[in-house]
């Protein structure tokens, strides 16, 4: 029988804050209940947005909810080797091919851009450059880039010109995810080909997470349902690098501001950090966390085995999360 393995993911570009906490709570209470293993990985890759400090708070913070973890934390940036070797073989494959395409470029292409999407769709014009070849056998144009990328690094580590997308077929790739259902998307029409390594001589997000959830055994992903559709991108790569099992997804409803908007600072400092130097207990915050997760009725302080204890996954609510002023009031009122 297959050892069952989550993992705490979060990305030390910014503080985490209550919507982060939510989902690391209910990710750790479901692995507690279910006693899966629970690696903690620092996605540390978006060098130019990563603060140092906020790699050793996130760690802070997840303590301090009472959030424990089996093995890590394991940073990204300290060996990229297994990226490399994924985009090698994706090269050897022809599943690759070089885009200098830069983000206004693509902004400017888009004939009807969707209000709403996070990315514009990738009209691919560089992939139209290799016209009807699907394998791209000039390795001279990527192999200076992945050797780059074992390089030592600094801050002032140079940018090349070319970024490598990923060809991705018209058509659709389905999944089960046991909180939102079935899920069907077209990777093509939603986003294109999209990046697997960037211009920064870096794998990016959608490559980096599939190796190390393949490398890491994860078998059961928890996360936000903003990443619904990388689930989709990051299927293909799990196809494309013949890499097993499948990861079951279980995807949360967001938590959101009174204007529909994900947690940002536009609705007043929801970091975790902030409440702490006000003096709020983890309990609040945690009681808060259960009484959206219909653990209870009523905001009411408890522990994280408290609410490890109370979560039913089966009947947690699908709606997003909305964080009001009374609640910021509450959490505040000790």
């Amino acid at each position: 029988m297959l050892d069952r393995v989550t993992r705490l993911a979060p990305s030390p570009t910014g503080a985490l804050h209550l919507g982060n906490a939510r989902t690391f709570l209910i990710n750790w209470a479901l692995a507690r209940q279910s006693r899966w293993k629970i690696v903690l990985r620092i996605e540390d890759l978006d060098t130019p947005r990563v603060r140092p400090q906020a790699q050793q708070q996130a760690i802070d913070d997840l303590r301090w909810l009472g959030i424990d973890w089996d093995e890590g934390p394991f940073y990204q940036m300290n060996d990229l080797s297994p990226y490399v070797a994924a985009i090698e073989q994706l090269h050897s494959a022809g599943r690759v091919y070089p885009c200098s395409c830069s983000r206004s470029e693509i902004a400017l292409a888009q004939s009807a851009p969707n209000q709403g999407d996070h990315e514009p769709r990738y009209p691919g014009t560089c992939r139209s450059k290799l016209g009807d070849m699907f394998r791209y056998e000039n390795a001279d144009d990527v192999q200076p880039m992945l050797e780059k990328m074992l390089l030592p690094r600094s801050s002032d580590s140079e940018s090349g010109t070319q970024a490598l997308r990923l060809f991705v077929p018209d058509e659709s790739i389905s999944f089960i995810d046991f909180v939102a259902g079935l899920q069907s998307i077209n990777v093509q029409q939603q986003v294109g080909d999209f990046v697997i390594a960037t211009k920064a001589n870096l794998p990016a997000y959608q490559l980096a997470v599939v190796i190390d959830d393949a490398r890491q055994g994860v078998t059961d992903i928890v996360r936000g349902d903003d990443l619904i559709p990388s689930a989709a991108r990051q299927l293909w790569l799990y196809r494309y690098l013949d890499l097993t099992p499948l990861p079951t997804y279980w995807h949360l409803p967001l938590v959101v501001g009174e204007d529909g908007r994900r947690l940002a600072k536009r609705h007043g400092d929801t970091r975790l950090s902030w409440y702490r130097d006000q003096g709020v207990a983890a309990e609040r915050i945690i009681g808060w966390i259960a009484r959206t997760c219909g653990i209870t009725e009523n905001d009411v302080p408890m522990s994280a085995s408290e609410f490890a204890k109370g979560l039913n996954i089966h009947t947690l609510p699908h709606e997003q999360v909305i964080f009001k002023n009374d609640d910021h009031k509450w959490l505040l009122s000790r």
